[in-house]
């Protein structure tokens, strides 16, 4: 009884008819190739530099036992791999079959005694899973958990008194949500005229930055400081701004490897300067957050 023997790398089904194919035939119950085989073999590993090898398959003829046939075609793909495997690109996930007998023979008996090498071409490599059938599992991305924020925190001042914020939530929401590479302005973010101290009636949108912050542990960001009106940031005061709220952030235990800040001065106006109205200034004047890592 013919048996049929197989040793798999990797047990998947490789859809062979859609690659290249390279065949070396081999002398009667040999593993080695002879010299023109050899020498045909070189030619085309020196032709196929750039492709990649998926599968390499062996045959033999019928002449002997079954068993030695399972052990010869064994024998003849391991001589061809350490052949090659240094010389050519070759799929990390690759397998390797060796047939034996239990193939339909041709009459032609050294038709029988082979190796295929299967390959792709480096110009289809893009498409590598599409040729062998390899459907690749979409990723499905768990929802993130609703965070409820609070309305309103109460913040317990150095000198003993409390301060009561009223939170936008909304927009608390928006930066536990945002995605790597969004960017959101701190709306209603005001300070000092001249300098980078935020407004007491800003202080909240501080704390609101703080909670997501702390409710959002793999969140990264860059804090962006904007000015307005001047073409010329003299006293780098977008950076200074900028630079305030970072230290407002690290002062409250936030990492400081998740944190950066950069001014841009007046590089990057949403309204060309000089801006027609206070409406405009106040929407060139402004600090973003950078979603970095989220």
């Amino acid at each position: 009884m013919k048996s049929y023997f197989a040793y798999i790398f990797l047990l998947f089904s490789v859809a062979i008819y859609s690659q290249e194919k390279f065949t070396l035939y081999f002398d009667t119950k040999k593993f080695e190739l002879n010299p023109k085989e050899t020498a045909r073999l070189n030619n085309w590993i020196t032709q196929n530099k750039n492709n990649k090898i998926v599968a390499i398959h062996g045959y033999t003829d019928e002449d002997g036992t079954t068993g030695f046939n399972d052990t010869l075609a064994q024998r003849r793909v391991g001589f061809i791999y350490n052949s090659i495997k240094n010389q050519i690109k070759i799929r990390e996930d690759f397998k390797t079959r060796s047939f034996g007998e239990t193939f339909e023979q041709s009459k032609n008996k050294a038709e029988n005694r082979r190796v295929i090498i299967y390959y792709i071409l480096e110009k289809d490599l893009p498409r590598e899973d599409e040729i062998l059938g390899i459907k690749k599992q979409p990723v499905i991305e768990e929802p993130k958990p609703e965070i409820e924020y609070p309305e309103k925190l109460v913040f317990e001042n150095p000198n003993g008194t409390k301060s009561e914020f009223k939170l936008d939530r909304e927009f608390m929401k928006k930066v536990s949500k945002a995605k790597a590479g969004e960017k959101l302005t701190i709306e209603n973010l005001n300070f000092i005229i001249n300098t980078f101290a935020v407004v007491p009636e800003s202080r909240g949108k501080l704390f609101e930055l703080l909670l997501v912050l702390q409710s959002n542990p793999t969140l990264k960001i860059e804090i962006q400081g904007h000015l307005c009106c001047m073409p010329v940031d003299r006293t780098d005061l977008s950076t200074q701004r900028a630079k305030a709220i970072f230290n407002f952030l690290i002062a409250h235990d936030v990492y400081r490897a998740r944190l950066s800040y950069k001014g841009f001065g007046s590089t990057a106006p949403i309204y060309p300067i000089p801006e027609k109205d206070e409406k405009e200034r106040a929407a060139n004047r402004r600090v973003e957050i950078l979603i970095v890592e989220n």
